[in-house]
């Protein structure tokens, strides 16, 4: 992804003073962060001369952290992705941004081919406009848009969760190689025991995307095997994945190994929770802290467009026809309230979350929401960490962790 250019700051330096800035594995205290023509330039200790030119904006004791990446999200503002319209692509970036994001990469699901070209044709076109004029001089301004997750529909069958069960479909490369050639896909999830599934991991990694699997009850030697072809990654752990359980249906007696324990023996592979405090208890975010650590786990929402609307009964994915769900303000749930839809929460729920469940020091809790996507998907050169010469993508925080103000290429946005 191109770097943004801030062809317009209102200010070619800022100055920001009196705060906690949260490297990537330490926490500076009395120091300032001196921002210039959009970048970092320098992090200095307190008290040293200040430029004339510069706005400093004094933060009174608040956290400073990067601008947060969300691999994995659906919507918000009552709006989806798979809406397929410009108008729901700056809704639901504009709401995330909000929350933290600054970076993010909208997801897609179980679809008809019409609606996933169209979510891409318009998540191109929002792109696209942000680097003619940056996000962060629009108003309202907006997460910028890093690439697009091609996430649904190539799930398991039994794995569909709350995605429109009729659209899901094992990979066709006629079909897939035409979203790929859009050089827009970033990630690229395929459920590991369908037929096809090795040749389109071969393709994903041919355009250098985070190749995952996802929706699967996959058993262990088929993750082997998509390990193989290029294969690094599990969306949202424990939801939508094969275990011990769900596999002997399928496989019989001894029992097997899944998609679990591949990832927790493989040290290359990383996944990301749903730090929501919904849909996993505080016990499983502190065992997947605890085995993938900062470097390889990440905060993702999976949030849905119910994020920030009231409680009601809203669709996922398609307005048009997606399933139904409802939200009670908290998280998602099938209509018949058996079942988790999705979340309605944004990054900035994750990061308390997950800081309360294992206090964990800061900088890993933060590096989980922003540096380690960033490397996952490749843009860690200019985005991800508070570090000389990278995008000055930045969130101040109150000292409970509430989103105070967001800066996006060092423009204040929010």
């Amino acid at each position: 992804m191109t770097p943004p250019r801030n062809r317009h700051p209102v200010h070619s330096r800022v100055l920001f003073t009196d705060c906690q800035i949260i490297g990537p594995d330490r926490i500076w205290q009395d120091h300032e962060l001196l921002v210039h023509n959009g970048r970092i330039e320098t992090i200095r200790p307190a008290g040293k001369k200040r430029p004339q030119d510069a706005q400093i904006v004094s933060l009174r004791g608040c956290f400073l952290t990067p601008g947060l990446i969300d691999i994995h999200v659906h919507g918000g503002g009552g709006t989806d992705f798979m809406d397929g319209t410009i108008e729901a692509v700056r809704t639901a970036c504009q709401t995330h941004l909000r929350h933290g994001t600054t970076t993010l990469f909208p997801t897609t699901t179980t679809g008809t081919v019409p609606q996933l070209e169209a979510m891409l044709e318009v998540c191109a076109q929002v792109q696209a406009a942000d680097f003619a004029e940056p996000s962060c001089l629009k108003k309202p301004a907006t997460a910028r848009i890093g690439g697009v997750h091609l996430y649904g529909p190539y799930f398991a069958p039994d794995k569909v969760g709350c995605h429109l069960p009729n659209h899901q479909r094992a990979p066709d490369k006629a079909e897939y190689d035409r979203y790929f050639k859009t050089g827009l896909i970033r990630i690229a999830t395929c459920a590991a025991e369908l037929p096809g599934a090795k040749e389109f991991y071969q393709t994903a990694k041919k355009y250098g995307c985070l190749v995952t699997c996802g929706h699967s009850n996959s058993t262990f030697t088929e993750m082997q095997a998509a390990f193989r072809q290029g294969m690094r990654h599990v969306d949202h752990f424990w939801c939508a994945m094969s275990s011990v359980t769900s596999l002997r249906p399928r496989c019989g007696t001894p029992m097997q190994a899944g998609m679990e324990q591949f990832v927790l023996i493989e040290p290359e592979m990383s996944t990301e929770v749903i730090a929501d405090g919904c849909h996993l208890s505080d016990d499983l975010l502190r065992f997947a802290f605890h085995f993938k650590g900062p470097e390889r786990l990440c905060l993702v929402t999976d949030s849905s467009r119910a994020l920030d609307q009231p409680p009601g009964e809203y669709r996922f994915g398609s307005q048009v026809d997606g399933p139904h769900f409802y939200s009670d303000g908290q998280v998602g749930w099938t209509t018949d309230r058996k079942g988790l839809a999705s979340s309605v929460a944004g990054m900035d729920r994750m990061i308390r979350t997950m800081y309360r469940a294992t206090k964990a020091p800061l900088p890993s809790i933060i590096r989980m929401a922003s540096l380690t996507p960033a490397e996952r998907v490749g843009i860690s050169r200019d985005y991800g960490s508070i570090e000389v010469g990278k995008v000055a993508d930045l969130v101040i925080w109150t000292k409970r962790w509430q989103v105070k103000q967001v800066y996006l290429a060092g423009s204040l946005t929010w």
